[in-house]
């Protein structure tokens, strides 16, 4: 049974949604902002809904402190239009974003996407329990990645994205099928959460020995990860 934190002011939605997901097998643990979601945000925590517009604390500030400390996946309510909301939330680590109104059955599929990539990612795919390439090592089992021996701090997200990209380098991949294969859903228009991903990854990842960048844009095309010379 995953545990949810739904972290919302709006009562009556919360209520509707914590029915909805107790129905569904979830556990639910309410917040009606910013403050009380960090409160009651702990390690069991499976996954965090998080409103951005919130009164005491709003959910973009929950989000960056909870980043501060935790790898906790979150995916943000966003009310349509908000597209500098959206896109402030990947930056700071969201794993994903819903625009409200949003049916239950889509909340559920994003839900359930998140929840098994991060549970895919906690899996070893190669050799007992690391997944290597060049001088990057992913340990799933532990959701930690090291480049040169040293720790990189990442999101499930980018730790599935990077594991994704290791299994297929020098390959191009096209947007389209980041968005299915890592975020689970289809890439829609102007949908930016696989670039700001991506944008995030780069950051985090140390320059390469021979001052190449890891992952490549082909306009137009998609992604690679560069391989040796």
């Amino acid at each position: 049974m995953a545990k949810i934190l739904l972290v919302d002011d709006d009562t009556e939605l919360t209520s509707l949604l914590t029915d909805i997901l107790e129905m569904e097998g979830f556990d639910v643990i309410e917040a009606n902002n910013g403050e009380q979601g960090l409160e009651r945000l702990d390690d069991t925590i499976d996954l965090v809904l998080l409103d951005v517009m919130m009164p005491v604390m709003n959910g973009t500030e929950m989000l960056r402190r909870l980043r501060e400390a935790h790898a906790t996946p979150v995916l943000m309510l966003t009310a349509k239009g908000e597209e500098i909301d959206r896109v402030l939330g990947l930056e700071l680590g969201a794993d994903d974003y819903l625009p409200k109104p949003f049916s239950d059955r889509e909340l559920l599929a994003r839900m359930r996407a998140i929840l098994r990539r991060t549970q895919q990612a906690s899996q070893p795919k190669s050799g007992p329990d690391c997944l290597r390439y060049q001088a990057i090592e992913i340990f799933p089992g532990r959701q930690e990645v090291l480049c040169n021996g040293t720790q990189v701090d990442m999101t499930g997200t980018e730790l599935a994205l990077l594991s994704y990209f290791i299994q297929h380098p020098g390959k191009i991949i096209s947007k389209q099928d980041l968005s299915l294969e890592v975020l689970g859903k289809r890439l829609a228009p102007f949908d930016r959460a696989i670039d700001m991903h991506v944008s995030n990854l780069r950051k985090k990842l140390p320059v390469r020995d021979d001052g190449k960048a890891w992952i490549k844009t082909l306009r137009g095309k998609g992604y690679l990860l560069v391989e040796d010379a």
